[in-house]
């Protein structure tokens, strides 16, 4: 088989995947439910479901965005020149400053058209050999979701949730949101709403919104009062830290169902 056969029958059974994604959602399966049989993310699933969203299934583009070979735009010789040299005159100069952002004020104030963002001026300086200083050692982040075996090993999902205050619409009211994000499906909603978030509508909220999507294994919840609730309910922590819990056994909310 040659390459473009092959090529051709990928795209072929990759379609075919997603419309298997889109049609088990339209036979009732919730999002999670899907990405957790297909082995995909929440976020993957909710996008082909968007896409065909109103269409019959035979006529959705099931295609990715193309494959063209990316041209990189290499900035011109002489620019790049210009830049080291302006370092040049920046480090005899009196303030001492040769970072790529006053190159780049110099660039401006030599009216120099075309000037490149503080990030290319960084690669430019990179690929000339100019940076004097040594590479700064960039350690590896924990897992997502560490503080939780299950989620850090991405067998269990986590919906986090948190509320925004104060947002003040121009000539309007000052809204409040409620936001949601799952951890490794990267399921993203928001609730907003003119009169503050209260405990009942979080809890309407988050029901219908599992309700779609399915119960992830964990929950986590901000410091807001609204998710705290009483001593009754110990599962869920309040120590000012982020609070964990198990979905439906949280305090505040637990309290306004």
């Amino acid at each position: 088989m040659i390459p473009q056969e092959r090529v051709h029958e990928q795209a072929k059974r990759q379609g075919e995947r997603r419309r298997a994604l889109v049609t088990a959602v339209r036979r009732g399966q919730s999002l999670r439910a899907v990405a957790r049989q297909y082995g995909v993310g929440v976020a993957t699933v909710a996008h082909w479901v968007q896409r065909a969203k109103g269409q019959r299934l035979d006529r959705v583009d099931w295609s990715d965005h193309s494959h063209a070979p990316h041209k990189a735009r290499r900035t011109d010789t002489s620019l790049e020149d210009l830049v080291v040299k302006a370092r040049g005159d920046l480090a005899h100069g009196d303030l001492g400053a040769i970072g790529a952002e006053a190159i780049r004020q110099a660039l401006v104030d030599q009216r120099v058209t075309k000037i490149p963002s503080v990030r290319t001026i960084n690669r430019i300086l990179a690929r000339r050999g100019a940076l004097d200083g040594r590479k700064r050692t960039r350690r590896p982040p924990p897992p997502r979701g560490w503080y939780l075996p299950g989620v850090a090993k991405v067998l269990a999902e986590l919906d986090s949730f948190d509320i925004v205050e104060g947002l003040v619409i121009k000539d309007g009211p000052q809204v409040e949101v409620l936001n949601g994000v799952s951890l490794h499906g990267g399921l993203v909603v928001s609730w907003p709403i003119v009169s503050p978030v209260t405990a009942a509508m979080t809890v309407q909220s988050l029901v219908a919104h599992w309700r779609l999507v399915g119960l992830p294994s964990y929950v986590q919840f901000d410091n807001d009062m609204i998710f705290h609730g009483t001593h009754r309910y110990p599962r869920c922590v309040g120590t000012g830290h982020p609070s964990v819990s198990e979905p439906g056994r949280g305090a505040g909310v637990r309290a306004a169902a």
